[in-house]
């Protein structure tokens, strides 16, 4: 049993000082990415699928990385402020959006789903 360095009967108040050194962040784009033609298209982007299987796009302002994956999913981290996050997600959007993967509908169901969600992609971009 650990011993205890605080004397019996006497509390100890503990108030660290912190200082927030990063924030972590998760975004869905709700597309599929061309994580090869990203990195091809931009030398911010390191892309090696046989070590990772996202892509990592490193920002300089703000520092920020963001970790791209096929699906849309997007990790954001190094920020200092969730301002710095909006910014870093908005530079990765206008650098992702010529390498979104448009896949033909199978079924009618899925050809409606896809009407539906570029009819509310467009509306949010407008």
């Amino acid at each position: 049993m650990p011993k205890s360095t605080a004397k019996k009967g006497r509390k100890i108040m503990l108030r660290p000082d912190f200082k927030i050194e990063n924030i972590v962040a998760s975004a869905a784009l709700g597309v599929e990415l061309d994580l090869y033609a990203i990195a091809k298209a931009s030398p911010d982007v390191d892309y090696e699928p046989e070590q990772f299987p996202g892509a990592i796009y490193k920002i300089h302002d703000p520092k920020t990385a963001l970790l791209l994956f096929k699906n849309g999913k997007v990790i954001c981290t190094g920020s200092k402020t969730e301002a710095d996050i909006h910014r870093a997600i908005a530079i990765m959007i206008k650098t992702v959006q010529k390498y979104i993967i448009v896949r033909k509908p199978e079924t009618k169901e899925e050809l409606e789903a896809q009407r539906l969600k570029i009819g509310k992609q467009q509306q949010q971009q407008a």
